[in-house]
């Protein structure tokens, strides 16, 4: 719903937000009132102690306040029950209740100081249990008034006081004025310069330089540009994602289809030509999973990596010119050793430096595949996630192959670096002397995965065998033309319901407008949502059955705005424009579709529907296409999908199914073994 409006500014919290914290401190406050209320009938008659006047008329007085504020507490849980995120009606009265409960701080914070004074008092000779009981009391105010100030600043919304000039009355809806137009400017340049600063502030530890605060002034603009449109709090989307999670689920759990159902005989050359794939994914992921270094191999060997980097961490080291960037004890080189099993002459260059649009990678011959491997490493560091998020779109021209094609601003500036170091450098120069009978191969995870196939694409003229395997790329990486020219080079892996995979600012705006649809036509309130929908992802169970609004509407009323979604709607964003079916010639999107890159392989897991699974778990793979991943898929697994040990274990397990397989079938046909 609309954020709350208190003191004439908007905040970043709902009238029907207040259930379950104020549940809860009504739930404090009711024994503690019982606390104090048995200790002063207890020692009713014993306050003749020196102090103990003082002490009387303090109980009392605190009783009393307590019973206010339990009852304010009532009144404000009670209110903020009624209705649903989109219907506010039922509870118009709660800022008034919400003015009531705000004002009687002033007398706790007057009792609190009076206690601890009294406390504090060396004169006082009164019964230890009646001391230690204010002591507990004025230690129990103290916490709750902290804790309110925390959560106010938490709920403050910058913008608060300017956000209804987005559609103000009279005048300024004429957007073609100068007046309106001049107050549209100020309030979003006031909402990048706050994003800027909220960004600034996250990255407070990093060195920043002038490409730091160009990235920042990008990605600002993209999430001014992105929320600007929308008035939900954080409880809306929260109550919004766990019914689309359900709805998802359900919709699931419905039978298929049979043509929706694709079937591969385990002959077909389709199914052979997925099985190489595969067996040659598993083998180069462990690379582009070697490439994050000592933060991978001790999250994934947790009690022993220390023990065993240590002990490597003087030996097998390269020379200092094959090495750039910080590695401090040899962990990061020590631990690629490990991963991926081959010898330090096997490296021809190691490169740790981390800087925004600059990324680690290493390039190293891989005897086994007869192939020279760059790898790509993730995100794993702030300059990363600035790089993930400077989304803005570019032209990539390639002669005598495209007139032109978008792509991710951030990962093609990152792969322009690695070009430059490969060729300029004559990296690969000095890889190619050496084993000059190997084949390319360019493979990456996350933005690894991304850099990687960019990278490819602006090599791919000058070694036309290049391969690339990108594992879990970002979704919005390269534009529908580019996209189809990488089928013939590029292999993307992809694992379940990757959110990563999934992301790009169409998808992202597809996201916000169903999250906006499911919590503008459900009718149930916000607090039962949430418990409910707690529950379900904890516990399992059949996805609830959430009656909404629409049930027993035409269908076809569906595709009209509903009077509730305007209200939470702002106006619309700018990055709309990409959703439009027709969109004006004249005024091409900021943000056009993006695609994933090259041929796709998704892994699924077959007891996926489960909500607790074996650790035996299996997965099948097909080919897919990008259509499949136009829409962000809510699961637990969204994030877990995306980690790079997640998908070298379906690897893995893919891989070594096959082979038993091939095994079998050997056995099988073969004469002599029978």
């Amino acid at each position: 719903m609309p954020g709350l409006v208190l003191f004439g500014r908007r905040w970043a919290i709902g009238s029907d937000d207040f259930v379950l914290p104020g549940a809860f401190e009504l739930f404090v406050r009711l024994v503690w009132w019982i606390g104090i209320f048995v200790l002063y009938t207890v020692h009713k008659g014993q306050f003749n102690c020196p102090g103990g006047g003082l002490l009387h008329s303090y109980l009392l007085g605190l009783i009393i306040l307590l019973a206010s504020i339990i009852c304010a507490l009532c009144a404000l849980v009670y209110v903020s029950m009624q209705g649903t995120i989109s219907n506010p009606g039922p509870r118009k009265s709660l800022p008034k209740i919400l003015y009531t409960r705000l004002l009687l701080y002033f007398p706790e914070f007057i009792w609190a100081v009076v206690g601890a004074v009294w406390v504090s008092d060396n004169s006082v000779q009164c019964e230890k249990t009646v001391i230690n009981g204010v002591i507990g009391t004025v230690i129990a105010s103290w916490i709750i008034i902290v804790f309110t100030i925390i959560g106010v600043v938490i709920v403050f919304d910058p913008l608060g006081g300017k956000k209804t000039f987005y559609l103000p009355d009279g005048v300024s809806r004429n957007l073609e004025s100068s007046h309106s137009g001049q107050l549209l400017y100020n309030v979003k340049s006031s909402a990048t310069r706050v994003w800027e600063k909220r960004i600034r502030l996250l990255c407070c530890c990093i060195v920043q330089d002038d490409d730091h605060r160009v990235a920042f002034t990008s990605i600002a603009e993209l999430f001014r540009t992105y929320f600007s449109d929308t008035d939900l709090v954080p409880s809306d989307i929260a109550a919004g994602l766990i019914l689309l999670h359900q709805e998802q689920d359900k919709m699931e759990s419905c039978p298929k289809e049979p043509e929706e159902v694709l079937c591969h005989s385990p002959s077909s050359l389709v199914t052979d030509d997925l099985d190489v794939e595969l067996e040659n994914a598993a083998h180069y992921m462990l690379f582009a999973a070697a490439a994050y270094g000592w933060p991978y191999y001790v999250y994934t060997n947790p009690y022993t990596a220390l023990c065993k980097l240590n002990g490597d961490c003087c030996r097998n080291r390269p020379t200092d010119s094959e090495i750039t960037g910080s590695d401090r004890h040899n962990f990061h080189f020590g631990s690629i050793l490990k991963i991926t099993g081959l010898q330090y002459r096997d490296f021809i260059h190691i490169s740790f430096h981390n800087k925004i649009y600059e990324i680690p990678f290493f390039v190293a011959l891989d005897h086994k595949k007869e192939a020279i491997v760059v790898a790509v490493r993730g995100t794993l560091s702030f300059e990363d996630i600035l790089t993930d998020l400077s989304a803005d779109c570019e032209d990539l021209t390639l002669e005598e192959v495209l007139e032109n094609g978008f792509v991710h601003k951030g990962i093609t500036q990152a792969a322009n670096y690695i070009y430059r170091k490969l060729i300029n450098d004559g990296i690969l120069n000095q890889a190619f002397t050496i084993a000059p009978e190997y084949k390319l191969v360019i493979v990456g995870h996350s933005l690894g995965g991304g850099t990687a196939s960019i990278l490819a694409i602006m090599l791919r003229n000058s070694f036309p065998t290049l391969r690339c395997f990108a594992f879990s790329p970002p979704g919005g990486l390269l534009s529908k033309s580019l996209a189809d020219y990488t089928k013939n080079f590029i292999i993307s892996v992809i694992v379940g319901k990757d959110l990563v995979a999934r992301l790009s600012m169409p998808n992202m705006e597809d996201l916000k407008r169903r999250i906006v649809r499911i919590v503008a036509n459900c009718n149930r309130p916000k607090y039962q949502i949430l418990l409910r929908g707690c529950w379900y992802e904890v516990f399992g169970g059949d996805p609830d059955d959430f009656p909404t609004e629409l049930d027993g509407r035409n269908q076809d009323a569906l595709t009209q705005p509903l009077l509730a979604e305007e209200s939470l709607m702002v106006h619309r964003s700018p990055s709309y424009n990409a959703l439009e079916e027709e969109p004006h010639l004249n005024s091409p999107p900021q943000y056009p579709h993006l695609y994933l890159p090259g041929k796709i392989i998704h892994v699924v897991e077959e007891c996926s529907s489960k909500r607790l699974c074996s650790s035996d778990i299996k997965y099948t793979a097909r080919w897919s296409n990008e259509t499949v991943f136009s829409s962000i898929l809510i699961s637990p697994k969204m994030i877990t999908d995306h980690m790079p040990d997640v998908v070298l274990k379906a690897l893995n397990s893919l891989s070594q199914e096959h082979g038993s397989c091939l095994s079998c079938q050997t056995r099988e046909y073969n004469p002599s073994a029978v």
